[in-house]
């Protein structure tokens, strides 16, 4: 690897600087935020505005705001971005953490899809395939995605009357009690199934947030029955948290929900 340009370096940290506050910043606010020199920072300023990488804020002399250039480039990011494979290299890095079997999922209408799977190294271990869809109330993923919609749209997927398939003997079958599980979902930011899916097997799920915040997709960590706990579950939550954001920052999301 080459040596880092010191003068790209602190343009960078320019740019940097507005994804705080306002998204306004003066010159003075660089020297202070930065510890550059006044000249270095009048010159940096002055070279991004003129690549329209910052632009001048109407109505406030001396303050600047980003301009379009950063936008087009986080447009392009986002064209290229591949959920199914970012899950995929995300879900690798939480697998090799934990190693446990790690799981991306979508949510369409009442089902989830696993796009993405890395498996445990353990010899006992969750049988499952990327592309397989199951009931979402039955999973963790599947939980979480549903905890994520709109009341109105849970109702319209899921309504009162619904008619719950039981995967196991401990599946949710009763609509008003899934509701009461969402409700408990929401407030904690990760689900827990314990055995609903596979009379074997317990799993957490936390969301996975795309740049606008809407959860677009779910990351689970699966655990056979024989290595889970209270104390394995607590860690599997912070785990699987971490790895959630981590995918929804590759998305391009940034900050809390």
């Amino acid at each position: 690897m080459g040596r880092l340009v010191p003068a790209v370096t602190r343009a960078l940290d320019i740019l940097e600087l507005f994804l705080d506050g306002d998204g306004t910043l003066s010159a003075p606010d660089i020297v202070r935020g930065l510890g550059l020199p006044r000249t270095t920072v009048h010159e940096l300023v002055t070279t991004l505005a003129a690549r329209q990488y910052i632009v001048p804020v109407t109505g406030q002399p001396g303050r600047y705001r980003l301009g379009v250039r950063p936008y087009q480039l986080g447009s392009r990011y986002a064209e290229q971005l591949d959920l199914a494979a970012e899950g995929q290299s995300v879900a690798r890095s939480v697998a090799e953490t934990c190693d446990e079997t790690v799981h991306v999922a979508i949510l369409e209408d009442t089902d989830v899809i696993y796009i993405a799977k890395v498996d445990s190294t353990h010899a006992v271990r969750m049988v499952s395939a990327a592309g397989r869809r199951l009931p979402a109330h039955c999973t963790s993923v599947g939980k979480m995605l549903l905890a994520s919609l709109p009341e109105a749209e849970l109702g319209a997927r899921i309504p009162d009357d619904a008619e719950l398939v039981a995967m196991t003997p401990h599946s949710i079958t009763d609509p008003a009690t899934l509701r009461q599980t969402l409700g408990e979902v929401r407030r904690r930011g990760v689900a827990v199934e314990s055995r609903e899916s596979n009379p074997d097997v317990s799993c957490v799920a936390a969301p996975v947030r795309d740049r606008t915040g809407q959860v677009v997709a779910a990351l689970s960590i699966s655990v056979p029955m024989i290595r889970w706990s209270e104390e394995r579950r607590a860690e599997l939550e912070r785990l699987v948290a971490q790895g959630a954001a981590g995918l929804s920052e590759r998305l391009g999301h940034r900050g809390a929900a």
